[in-house]
């Protein structure tokens, strides 16, 4: 039987099917994922804007979708509409995530494989645990204009909580909310974390001349944004930062 044809909505789940050593399989893949190896697939456009007809001309076995970007129900639904295979995941904590990889493994025919890809993954984000005598309080920013930051359902909060530190707004419902600064302020950060979503270049700067003297660090959204094996990327960089804090 011949290797499934795979598509890719999101780049969370073309970081899992690399990480599963499946990226040839990919016939089709949006606009932003990046990993090596993509020459061969079709380009889908954003992922909140994905050009259904070339995804069906690239004949895909199962399309791989994920509703951890927001709004992506609209282009699932249109998908299914066209009759195509698909796998929906949607990850809110890291368990989650070490589930979906089992999931796709499963999907696509390499279930021990992808045991042993989540199970190294678990092991090593338990290795960068740190005991705090106060965890400290992180504010991951998705984006500047307005501030929108991640909020308890999210995975960065389990991501947090497992290097001793603690989401500062982790007692604010959803995935993600805009904020005042005046809201910023409230959740009493000890530190900011610049991982804007799609944007070109990450510039701290802009969040430290709000005055609010904090640090801030800046981590590309590949490495937090993307619930996938290079969270560990986003983690141990978080590591860094955490260590570098006042004490």
């Amino acid at each position: 039987m011949p290797p499934l044809r795979l598509a890719s909505l999101t780049c969370s789940n073309t970081d899992i099917l690399h990480a599963l050593g499946a990226t040839r399989q990919l016939v089709a893949v949006d606009s932003h994922s990046d990993g090596p190896g993509l020459e061969h697939a079709a380009r889908l456009g954003p992922d909140l804007n994905i050009d259904v007809d070339t995804l069906i001309a690239a004949r895909p076995d199962l399309v791989l979708a994920s509703l951890s970007v927001p709004g992506m129900e609209r282009v699932v639904d249109a998908v299914q509409a066209a009759g195509l295979p698909t796998l929906i995941l949607d990850p809110l904590s890291v368990p989650d995530v070490l589930r979906d990889i089992r999931l796709i493994g499963a999907a696509t025919g390499q279930p021990d494989h992808a045991g042993a890809v989540a199970d190294a993954l678990a092991r090593d984000l338990a290795a960068l645990h740190r005991a705090h005598a106060r965890p400290p309080r992180v504010l991951i920013e998705w984006w500047p204009r307005p501030i929108i930051a991640a909020t308890r359902d999210s995975w960065v909060t389990d991501l947090l909580a497992g290097l001793g530190a603690v989401n500062a707004l982790a007692g604010r419902a959803g995935r993600s909310t805009p904020l005042t600064l005046d809201e910023v302020r409230a959740a009493r950060p000890d530190l900011i974390v610049c991982s804007w979503c799609g944007a070109r270049k990450l510039r701290p700067e802009v969040i430290e001349a709000r005055g609010l003297g904090v640090p801030v660090v800046a981590i590309h959204e590949s490495g937090l944004g993307r619930p996938g094996p290079r969270l560990l990327e986003g983690a141990r960089q978080l590591r860094a930062a955490l260590d570098a804090l006042p004490v």
